[in-house]
């Protein structure tokens, strides 16, 4: 067999359409989850507006954690008009990137000092629409190619990705200071012109949208149900949300002098009540013949019914992995800039290595780690990713105790991004092969979403835990929590795995 790391065969891979494809729509994925958070906080601070009280904001971030939900409709319910042309994942991609530009350019046309609850509702749409193309372009790389081909895949949209945060992060304050606005003298025009600017960039991935080809269809019809099933599925979820959001509006909010631990019980309170309703009327609508039972079972139901028929008592395991895999290196985004400041690094000084240095160590990182995916096998990189991420983090022990330097800083980011990057494009590659091609936006939504559920969870108590036992050993605590990922990983080697990219309607072709 010709060799795929050095020979022509990669390179004939490099060349194919599909690479290009996959980064302009990593681009597009990566281009307006900054604009929601990091980038927008910033244009509020020089408003002037206290982003404590602005509670509707925190629903943005919904959109990533909860898009399982609204997958199967993404996945089932077809788009008029254009989906009989463009087909159903180019289809549902071009109305979820047009959805992003006029989010963008709503936030664009509001100034956040006279209209605040109409930017939070611009930046809520923003949230779903960009989950709603991520559910889509993940359907779309697994279908659009075999499994041997993933993981290089997998590395392009990652750089793309990471281009694309770097456009709406980087690139929006750039401009936005160019164009006349700063801390000390604040300017809506100037923020106007940046968000336009990131509503236009859209088209890039409307562009690609439109030149790319459809994944093959493989299988049974994709559309075997009436137009009425498919609109009544629609209405019952849509009602299904009105509820959801009724208990986020008519839900008592507490005063800010209430206390975190309240305020942060009441919230989870309302989460709770809120998914409580919206749960109630879809199994109420469903009980009443308001939707086609075999719809909502189509959707819901028989994906995760097949992902633990074909892995039996092996599919809590791979969960465990999917849910922790990334543990170490979330909970470490989250303290890292702070830990930067620390120890005496300036905001200029991190934003030329941690992010710019960074992203180019991502991007090679991610790369390395399509290639030797190709090389030696997915599970091997996994470990290598494993063992490679909990090096990285015993560098940041001795850059605590160091003294500071650009050269040790430089190192330290080099390994951790290098690190990422490739585990990040192993485990991408690992989560699209546990897919079954008759469900793939569904399932691979709910791997996406458990990927990053518990990191965050645990990463939100990082600065309490710094601050109880200090940097040396927090970054420590890191270094161990790898050591069972590993074990699992191995476990998980030991086992027959299906290989199910190419499954089809629950049978290998």
């Amino acid at each position: 067999m010709k060799n795929l790391y050095f020979g022509d065969d990669l390179w004939a891979r490099l060349r194919e359409p599909r690479i290009a494809t996959l980064f302009f729509l990593g681009f597009s994925a990566g281009l307006p989850i900054l604009l929601i958070f990091s980038t927008l906080s910033l244009w509020l601070g020089e408003a002037g507006v206290e982003k404590s009280a602005v509670t509707y904001f925190s629903w943005a971030a919904l959109g990533y954690s909860f898009k399982f939900v609204w997958a199967p409709l993404v996945d089932k319910i077809p788009i008029p008009f254009i989906g009989l042309s463009l087909g159903r994942r180019r289809s549902w991609l071009l109305v979820s990137q047009i959805a992003i530009a006029l989010s963008i350019l709503a936030m664009a046309l509001i100034d956040p000092l006279h209209g605040l609850q109409g930017m939070a509702f611009a930046a809520v749409f923003l949230g779903f629409s960009s989950a709603t193309q991520d559910i889509v372009i993940d359907a779309f790389r697994i279908e659009c190619a075999d499994e041997e081909i993933q993981a290089l895949l997998s590395s392009t949209y990652i750089a793309g990705y990471r281009v694309g945060m770097v456009a709406a992060g980087a690139g929006s304050l750039f401009l936005a200071e160019e164009f006349g606005s700063t801390m000390n003298a604040y300017s809506y025009e100037a923020w106007r012109l940046t968000y336009l600017c990131m509503a236009a960039l859209v088209g890039v991935g409307v562009l690609t949208t439109l030149l790319c080809k459809e994944p093959e269809q493989r299988g049974s019809n994709v559309y075997p149900y009436s137009a009425s099933d498919y609109c009544r599925f629609l209405l019952l979820f849509l009602v299904s949300v009105a509820g959801f959001v009724a208990v986020f509006i008519l839900w008592p909010k507490l005063s800010e002098s209430s206390g975190r631990l309240l305020q942060f019980a009441s919230s989870t309170i309302t989460l709770l009540a809120a998914l409580s309703l919206a749960v109630t009327v879809a199994i109420t609508g469903r009980h009443f013949g308001l939707v086609n039972s075999e719809m909502v079972s189509d959707g819901y139901v028989r994906p995760v019914q097949d992902f633990f028929k074909r892995y039996g008592k092996l599919a809590m395991w791979v969960l465990l992995l999917v849910g922790f895999y990334r543990v170490s290196d979330i909970v470490m985004g989250t303290i890292a800039n702070v830990f930067y400041q620390d120890i005496g690094f300036t905001k200029k000084e991190i934003a030329a290595v941690a992010k710019l240095f960074g992203l180019i160590m991502t991007i090679v990182g991610s790369f390395a780690g399509g290639f030797l995916v190709l090389r030696y096998g997915v599970l091997r990189v996994l470990i290598a990713g494993v063992v490679l991420s909990a090096s990285s983090n015993a560098l940041f022990m001795w850059l605590a105790v160091a003294e500071p330097t650009l050269v040790g800083l430089k190192m330290v980011i080099a390994a951790d991004n290098f690190s990422a990057g490739l585990a990040v494009a192993a485990f991408i590659a690992w989560l699209s092969s546990l897919t079954n091609i008759s469900f793939t936006a569904v399932q691979y939504a709910i791997f996406s979403s458990v990927m990053t559920l518990f990191p965050k969870l645990l990463g939100g108590y990082s600065g309490t835990v710094v601050s109880g036992i200090g940097y040396p050993k927090f970054f420590l605590m890191t270094v161990l929590i790898s050591v069972p990922i590993v074990v699992l990983i191995m476990y998980i080697g030991r086992h027959t795995v299906p290989t199910v990219t190419k499954v089809v309607a629950g049978s290998a072709e």
